[in-house]
């Protein structure tokens, strides 16, 4: 094993023990093949600005497995998931890669991001896991989700207003966010319930992190 590989699994393996998160082996190995895939296509795909495998490792898989704990312990169900705007696959790739007996949509509209996301599912194995290269207002579900995910939307008012077709009645909405967004939690107080606010504790990462569920006024 080479400095680099010692390096990414200490980095990785370290920082999920401090999230109270614990990998199997087979975990360990997917996930690490999954960023090195991530830093090799980011070169010509542009997938992340990041350019440090070692800062990738911290930055987007840390980040995306702070959230496992709440998949766990969560009354509300999470089988079917869809990540919106998933980009180069985060956090759906790993969570994928977390709970192999949940089923994972990851829909983004650029194509070269969708492209490297079926080289990823395939040589991975991910069985869970659809890709669907549309934009999310086209895209109609034959079956509805139970929550819909993501990292990097613009706004709640964008994520609630534009999503909302893709749930089931008692679905949820889980926005991963930095600072607790307050600002955008007041224009959709009418008809979005904010369930909980969960402060995220991401290993190797400054600065704040929340998780936040919602759900639709019935």
């Amino acid at each position: 094993m080479s400095d680099l590989e010692k390096d990414l699994r200490e980095i990785l393996v370290q920082g999920a023990k401090e999230m109270n998160i614990v990998l199997a082996e087979s975990q360990i190995t997917n996930l690490l093949g999954y960023i090195r895939e991530f830093d090799k296509w980011n070169k010509a795909y542009n997938l992340s600005a990041i350019r440090d495998i070692r800062q990738m490792v911290a930055r987007h898989l840390l980040d995306s497995l702070s959230v496992v704990p709440y998949f766990f312990k969560t009354q509300h169900s999470t089988a079917n998931v869809i990540d919106v705007g998933t980009g180069g696959g985060l956090p759906g790739i790993p969570l994928a890669i977390m709970f192999p007996g949940k089923k994972f949509t990851l829909l983004d509209s650029a194509g070269k991001k969708t492209r490297f996301l079926f080289h990823v599912k395939t040589l991975l194995k991910l069985e869970n896991v659809s890709v669907e290269n549309r934009r999310v207002e086209e895209f109609q579900p034959a079956q509805k989700f139970n929550a819909v995910i993501s990292r990097a939307f613009a706004s709640l008012q964008d994520m609630t207003e534009g999503c909302v077709h893709l749930l089931e009645n008692e679905g949820v909405f889980l926005a991963m966010k930095g600072m607790y967004p307050q600002d955008e939690l007041t224009p959709i107080a009418e008809k979005i319930e904010l369930l909980e606010s969960i402060k995220l504790d991401v290993a190797e990462t400054d600065g704040e992190r929340h998780l936040l569920v919602l759900q639709t006024k019935k």
